[in-house]
C-alpha cells in the first residue's frame, strides 16, 4: 500500500512538472545570443541565457562577433539578443543597423559604466598633468613614448569597438594627432604590457572602462589618475551630448548605461522574453568582481558558468521574481 501511495505521488508530481513544462512560454523556441569578443562580457550574456532557459527557451551558446556585426545580425533576425548595448557609446552602430525600427530595447540592465583616459599618478603629480590636451606639448608627450618615435603611445581600443571612433575623434578635436598615437590591437594583451610598464616604474597612458578588471589592477586615485578633457566633443549620434559632470569635471565620456537589445519582431512574438529583458538588472560592482576573478585565473568556460551559478544562488529570490513576472506577461 505504501509503495502504491509513493508511486501515485511521484506520478502526480511528474504530471504536474510535465504540465508546467508544457506551459512554459519559451517551449519550442530557439534563442541565438551574440556578444563581443570581450570574454569578460560572457557573464552578463550567460545570466540572461539562464533566465531564458528557465522560461523554456532553448538557448544556444553565445557567438563572439564584433559589435557592428552583432547589431546587423540581430537586425536581420539571424541572432536574437545582445546583453551589452552601451548607450550612448553604441548609438551610431545601433542607428546604422536600423535603430528602434529593428530593435527592442526596454529597461536598463547595468548603470554607471564609466570610461576615459588615465596616466600613472607618479607622472601626473610630478609634471602636474590633469588634462589630456596637455600632451600637445611634445616634451610631455615624450614621457609616454614606448617606441622611440617621440610621440605618446596610448593603449586604446580594438578596431570596431564603439570607443575607437570617440578616441580618434577626440585626438583630432583636441589637437593631439601630432603628439599622441592611438595604439590598437588586442586590448587585453596591450593592457598586460601597459601594466608591466607601470610595475617597472615607467609612465603609462591608456584608455579603459568600467566594468572591467583593469581598474582593480591599477586603482584610480592610488596608482593612476583619470585625465580630463578641455571641453565636450563626441562624434556622430553623440555629438550634442554634454560630458561635463555637475561638479565641473569633464572626462570626455558620458556615464553609460547598458541594455539588452533584441530583434524587435522576435520580441513582439515572445512577450515573456521581452518582459525579462526589460526587468533584469545587474549591479556594476558584481560585474567588476566577476571580471577580477577572471583576471586572477578563473577565466575558463566552466569558471564563468560557476560564477553565473553563484550569482543566481546569491540572488535566488530576485532571479525567481524575474522568471515569474516574465512568465505572467505571456498569459
Amino acid at each position: 500500500m505504501r509503495q502504491t501511495v509513493l508511486f501515485a505521488t511521484a506520478f502526480a508530481t511528474l504530471l504536474s512538472t510535465s504540465a508546467f513544462a508544457a506551459d512554459l512560454p519559451g517551449k519550442g523556441v530557439t534563442v541565438v545570443p551574440v556578444q563581443s569578443t570581450i570574454s569578460e562580457e560572457t557573464f552578463q550574456t550567460l545570466l540572461v541565457s539562464r533566465a531564458l532557459e528557465k522560461l523554456g527557451y532553448t538557448v544556444k551558446q553565445p557567438s563572439e562577433v564584433d559589435y557592428n556585426v552583432a547589431y546587423t545580425t540581430i537586425a536581420a533576425g539571424d541572432a536574437t539578443f545582445l546583453a551589452t548595448n552601451w548607450k550612448p557609446l553604441h548609438d551610431d552602430m545601433y542607428s546604422a543597423a536600423g535603430g528602434d525600427n529593428k530593435f527592442y530595447r526596454a529597461g536598463t540592465f547595468v548603470s554607471g559604466a564609466a570610461q576615459g583616459y588615465l596616466i600613472d599618478k607618479k607622472t601626473a603629480d610630478k609634471y602636474k598633468i590633469t588634462r589630456i590636451d596637455q600632451l600637445k606639448d611634445p616634451a610631455l608627450a615624450r614621457l609616454f613614448d614606448t617606441n622611440g618615435d617621440g610621440k605618446a603611445d596610448m593603449t586604446g581600443c580594438n578596431p570596431g569597438w564603439g570607443c575607437e571612433a570617440v578616441i580618434n575623434h577626440q585626438l583630432s578635436a583636441y589637437g593631439l594627432d601630432k603628439t599622441v598615437t592611438h595604439n590598437q590591437g588586442n586590448y587585453a594583451a596591450m593592457m598586460a604590457d601597459t601594466i608591466t610598464r607601470y610595475k617597472e616604474g615607467k609612465p603609462v597612458l591608456y584608455y579603459t572602462w568600467t566594468p572591467y578588471w583593469v581598474s582593480n589592477e591599477l586603482k584610480p586615485g592610488k596608482d593612476v589618475v583619470w585625465l580630463q578633457v578641455p571641453y565636450s566633443s563626441l562624434p556622430g549620434e553623440q555629438k550634442s551630448i554634454e560630458t561635463k559632470l555637475p561638479n565641473g569635471a569633464n572626462y570626455g565620456f558620458p556615464v553609460n548605461t547598458m541594455h539588452i537589445v533584441a530583434n524587435k519582431a522576435w520580441a513582439e512574438k515572445n512577450p515573456a522574453a521581452a518582459k525579462l529583458f526589460a526587468i533584469m538588472q545587474l549591479p556594476i560592482g558584481d560585474i567588476n568582481a566577476q571580471n577580477a576573478m577572471m583576471h586572477d585565473g578563473k577565466a575558463s568556460e566552466s569558471d564563468i558558468e560557476s560564477h553565473v551559478d553563484g550569482w543566481i544562488a546569491a540572488h535566488q529570490a530576485q532571479f525567481d521574481g524575474w522568471i515569474q513576472q516574465a512568465a505572467a506577461s505571456a498569459k
